[in-house]
């Protein structure tokens, strides 16, 4: 019996082996904050984002992927359309680490091996960890009081094509909820005797950012199955 279950479970991994293709690359855009400060506009990169990123192709239709970014999220409400925010006048920097794991879908079927489907556009699911900085204001700056890790759920959409026999080239804007209300500053955690007078905005509504950017991928492993007979 238990001979069985290993010649079986030995076929599927070799099947498995047979019918992926694989990618590994880099990404590198811009980020934008949005939330209790600054500007409420959703796409609006202002700061420098970056990372790598491996894809597992399992079909024609679907990749697993996990990727590793990091960037400064930068906002000033200087640049608000909102005047109550003009005249408050705060502004913040944080530094946030992102690992995110999930899955690619393709609209259109996307054959590594076979340049007659060469682009196709996609979406992304899955989910994140970040590391941030937990900020607080005594001046209209605000200030570092640690860090913090907490998860986040990215949503991406975008358009890929290949470039030559082994690279996709591909442009993504992605959005990305957290399960902190503090990347701004506005509802810290520290030990100061008045926190509480320290909080500010909508303390019931967690903060977004967004990666919008291109990703530049290297193609490698054997052909997959699906194409094996054309």
């Amino acid at each position: 019996m238990n001979f069985k279950i290993l010649t079986i479970a030995c076929m599927l991994i070799s099947s498995m082996s047979f019918a992926q293709m694989f990618e590994v690359g880099a990404f590198v855009g811009g980020s934008n904050y949005i939330g209790d400060v600054g500007s409420s506009r959703y796409i609006n990169p202002n700061g420098f984002a970056a990372g790598g990123l491996f894809k597992w192709n399992v079909s024609q239709r679907y990749a697993y992927r996990a990727s590793f970014t990091f960037s400064t999220l930068h906002a000033a409400d200087r640049d608000s359309n909102s005047s109550a925010r003009q005249q408050r006048d705060y502004s913040f920097s944080n530094g946030v680490v992102e690992g995110s794991l999930g899955m690619e879908f393709n609209f259109v079927e996307f054959d590594l091996s076979d340049f007659s489907r060469s682009v196709t556009p996609y979406i992304y699911g899955g989910a994140s960890v970040i590391l941030h900085d937990e900020l607080y204001y005594v001046t209209n700056n605000a200030e570092v009081s640690g860090e913090k890790a907490t998860f986040a759920i990215p949503m991406a959409l975008g358009i890929k094509g290949k470039i030559g026999r082994r690279f996709v080239l591909a442009a993504e804007v992605g959005a990305r909820y957290t399960f902190t209300d503090n990347l701004d500053g506005s509802n810290p955690n520290t030990l100061l005797p008045n926190n509480d007078d320290l909080k500010f905005g909508n303390i019931f509504s967690d903060d977004w950012y967004v990666f919008s950017g291109v990703t530049l991928t290297y193609t490698f492993g054997q052909r997959p199955c699906y194409s094996c007979y054309d």
